[in-house]
C-alpha cells in the first residue's frame, strides 16, 4: 500500500515543531549556563529571555498573510532556514548583550511565521475527518521537543559547553530543511477533492501556484467564533508558559525541593502534553467520523473536558506539599490543556479552512502576548507577596499564581462552549 502523501506532510510538521521546542529550550539552557559562570545579573538575564518573544508575537499576522499569498511551504522552508542559520553565525557570548539582542530577535520573528505556516500547509493537505489527530500530532511535537531539551541539552552543556547547544540547533533545523525541501509539495487540487484548503490552478508560464481569496478582514474582527479561538489560545498560552517559567521556582522556593534531585521528574508534565494532545485528536476524530456527535459540538466537549479539569488540578495544586503531588497535578493541568487543544487549535481549520494560517497568527499572537503579560504578572504577584513571606516559603503566597489561570481556564471555557461553531464561515 502506498503511504499517502499527507501523512509524509503530517510527520514533517511534526518534526518540525518539535526541533523548533528543542531550540528555545535549549538557548534557555545553553545562555543560563554561560551567564551565570561570568556573573550576569538576573535583569540582563531576563532580557535576553524574553527577546525572542517580542520577535515571536510581531510576525505572527504577517506570517499568516505571507503563507496564504506565497505558500505555507515555501515560507515555512525559509522561516526554518533562517533562524537554523542565526543559530549556527551567532557565537554566544554573554557579554554581547546587543549582539544576542538582534539574535533572539531574528530567531523570534522566523519562528513566528511557523505555525500559520504549518496551518496553511495542513488546510490543504489534510481531509475534514483527519484534521483532530493531525494537528493535535503536529503540536504534539512542541512538548516531546521541551522534554527532550531537559533531557538531553543539560548534558550537552556539561560535556561540550554551551556553544555546542547551538551548533546541535543548527545542525537539527538544516536537516529538517532538507527534508522538508525534498518530499513536501503542494498538493494537486484534483487529487485532494475533500481537502478544503488553498485552491490549487494550473498555469501555462509558471506551472503550479496558488492563488488565495482576498481576506476577509472585516468579517473575521466581528466573529464570535474567531474570538472565542482566540480567546482560548490566550487562556491556553498564559497557563502554559506560567507553569513552564514559575514551577521550578516555586519547586525550590515554596517546596523548598531542588531541581536536581527530582531527576527525570520534572519531564513528566511536558510527556503527559504529547501524549494527552494527540489522544483528544484521536477522540474528536472517531466522534466526528462515527457522527456520535457533530464537528462543533465535539470541539467543545474536548475543549470544556480539557479546560474544566485543568483548572480543577491549578486549584487544588498549592494543597499539595510534597514534590510528587505537585507535578501530579501540573502533569493533570498541563495534560488536560493539550486535550483542549483538540477544541480550540483544530477550530481553525473548521471555520476557515482558506484562511487557516491568518486566524491562526490572530490567535497565536494573543498566546504570545499572554505569555509576556502572564510571566511578567507573575513576577510582580510574587514580589508583592514578599511583604508578607520574604522567602516566599509558604504555598499560600503561591495561590494567586495558579488560581489566575485557573479561573482564566473556566472562563474561557464557557466562552468557547457558548460562541464556538464547527462550520465554515470564510469562503
Amino acid at each position: 500500500m502506498k503511504f499517502p502523501k499527507r501523512y509524509a506532510i503530517v510527520l514533517l510538521t511534526f518534526l518540525c515543531t518539535n526541533v523548533c521546542y528543542i531550540e528555545r529550550m535549549g538557548f534557555s539552557i545553553a545562555y543560563t549556563a554561560a551567564a551565570d559562570s561570568i556573573g550576569v545579573n538576573q535583569s540582563s538575564k531576563g532580557m535576553i529571555l524574553s527577546t525572542f518573544y517580542y520577535g515571536y508575537v510581531l510576525s505572527q499576522i504577517p506570517g499568516g498573510w505571507a503563507a496564504q499569498s506565497v505558500g505555507g511551504r515555501r515560507i515555512l522552508l525559509l522561516s526554518f532556514l533562517l533562524w537554523s542559520l542565526t543559530c549556527a553565525l551567532v557565537p554566544l557570548d554573554p557579554s554581547r548583550i546587543s549582539v544576542l539582542v538582534m539574535a533572539r530577535l531574528l530567531v523570534g520573528i522566523a519562528q513566528g511565521f511557523i505555525f500559520p505556516s504549518i496551518h496553511t500547509v495542513l488546510a490543504q493537505w489534510v481531509p475534514p475527518h483527519e484534521r483532530s489527530r493531525s494537528v493535535s500530532l503536529t503540536t504534539s511535537g512542541m512538548y516531546l521537543g521541551a522534554a527532550a531539551g531537559m533531557l538531553l541539552l543539560p548534558s550537552i552543556v556539561k560535556h561540550r559547553g554551551p556553544q555546542s547547544v547551538f551548533l546541535v540547533e543548527a545542525g537539527l533545523g538544516i536537516s529538517w530543511c532538507v527534508l522538508w525541501y525534498k518530499f513536501a509539495s503542494d498538493p494537486p487540487h484534483l487529487d485532494h477533492p475533500k481537502s478544503t484548503g488553498l485552491p490549487i490552478t494550473k498555469s501555462k508560464e509558471k506551472g503550479s501556484l496558488m492563488h488565495p481569496a482576498k481576506i476577509p478582514w472585516k468579517k473575521m474582527i466581528l466573529s464570535m467564533p474567531v474570538w472565542a479561538i482566540v480567546v482560548n489560545n490566550f487562556t491556553f498560552h498564559y497557563s502554559l508558559y506560567v507553569l513552564m517559567n514559575w514551577l521550578p521556582t516555586y519547586f525550590e522556593l515554596g517546596l523548598q525541593l531542588s531541581l536536581q534531585e527530582m531527576g527525570s521528574s520534572k519531564m513528566l508534565p511536558y510527556l503527559n502534553m504529547f501524549v494527552f494532545s494527540n489522544l483528544g485528536g484521536v477522540i474528536a476524530d472517531h466522534l466526528i467520523t462515527r457522527r456520535l456527535l457533530s464537528v462543533s459540538w465535539s470541539r467543545k466537549l474536548l475543549n470544556s473536558i480539557g479546560f474544566v479539569v485543568s483548572a480543577l488540578a491549578l486549584l487544588v495544586l498549592p494543597l499539595f506539599k510534597t514534590s510528587a503531588g505537585t507535578v501530579l497535578c501540573s502533569s493533570v493541568s498541563l495534560g488536560f490543556l493539550a486535550l483542549g487543544r483538540a477544541g480550540f487549535a483544530v477550530n481553525h481549520l473548521d471555520i476557515a479552512p482558506k484562511h487557516a494560517g491568518i486566524v491562526m497568527g490572530v490567535s497565536n499572537t494573543a498566546g504570545t502576548l499572554a505569555g509576556i503579560i502572564g510571566v511578567g504578572l507573575t513576577g510582580r504577584i510574587l514580589e508583592m507577596a514578599k511583604a508578607t513571606d520574604v522567602n516566599l516559603s509558604s504555598p499560600d503566597s503561591w495561590k494567586p499564581v495558579f488560581f489566575i489561570p485557573a479561573y482564566l481556564c473556566i472562563f474561557s471555557s464557557l466562552i468557547f462552549l457558548i460562541f464556538s461553531g464547527g462550520e465554515r464561515i470564510f469562503e
